[in-house]
């Protein structure tokens, strides 16, 4: 089955690279995600309450708002494979060692954590959903969007994120270099068409998330290309130069 819609806006953000210009130069590239110590001070996020966060919450926070403060917003939803596992990871390292555990972390461990902000900072009253499947989040996200968009919203705003994941988690997988977070503003259209293939099993995944696949891909302008899971693809076509 075929699925469509527009983007009628975006945004994109790790460490060392906030623009869009920044973001069309690493796509020509066809660069790995950018590996920086770098985390830009918040421009919309008061600084006690961006020093809870995660630094991939505070990044999927940031460029939210940014989105919000020029578009009217009709629901969110949020992707993110690992969502809090860094606080989750140091609960646990807690609970092992006989230590008290933050209330900040155990607060902010849940994955629609950086959800909940964006509507408590952003000061804004509307349904959000936050998901997780697995490497294939992004594309699994964009299934409740285009539902969305056919039913109950004109504009959706869609992010995806992750950060970093501690080195016990690490040794069956390769670790993301940095944290990231890329925002979609939705709306019901033909501009981009997407459907499933099925691929053979353990199908090589990319080195990137598939929210950064798709970034890449669809900054250089292809008039097709793919975006990879575990054991299927996603093939996307866009007319949007038609």
């Amino acid at each position: 089955m075929k699925y469509s819609l527009d983007i009628l806006d975006w945004r994109a953000i790790a460490p060392g690279i906030n623009d869009a210009s920044q973001w069309v130069t690493w796509a020509a590239k066809n660069a790995a995600l950018p590996v920086s110590d770098e985390l830009a001070k918040s421009q919309r996020i008061p600084m006690m309450t961006a020093r809870r966060m995660s630094p991939a919450s505070r990044l999927a926070v940031e460029i939210s708002l940014d989105i919000i403060d020029h578009h009217c917003v009709d629901m969110a939803i949020f992707t993110s494979r690992h969502g809090e596992l860094e606080r989750t990871y140091k609960i646990l390292q807690s609970l092992a060692e006989g230590s008290d555990i933050s209330p900040t972390d155990f607060s902010m461990s849940v994955h629609n954590t950086a959800a909940g902000w964006v509507t408590i900072a952003g000061k804004k009253v509307f349904p959000v959903t936050s998901l997780a499947a697995g490497e294939d989040s992004f594309q699994q996200g964009l299934l409740d969007a285009v539902a969305a968009l056919n039913t109950c919203a004109q504009h959706v705003l869609f992010v995806d994120f992750d950060g970093t994941i501690p080195t016990a988690y690490t040794q069956n997988r390769p670790q993301l270099p940095a944290p990231y977070a890329v925002a979609f503003l939705l709306a019901k259209g033909k501009q981009l068409t997407f459907e499933r293939l099925s691929g053979p099993d353990n199908n090589p995944l990319s080195m990137l998330p598939q929210s950064l696949q798709f970034l890449r891909e669809w900054l250089n302008n292809k008039s097709a290309f793919r975006v990879d899971a575990a054991t299927h693809h996603w093939q996307w076509t866009t007319l949007r130069d038609e």
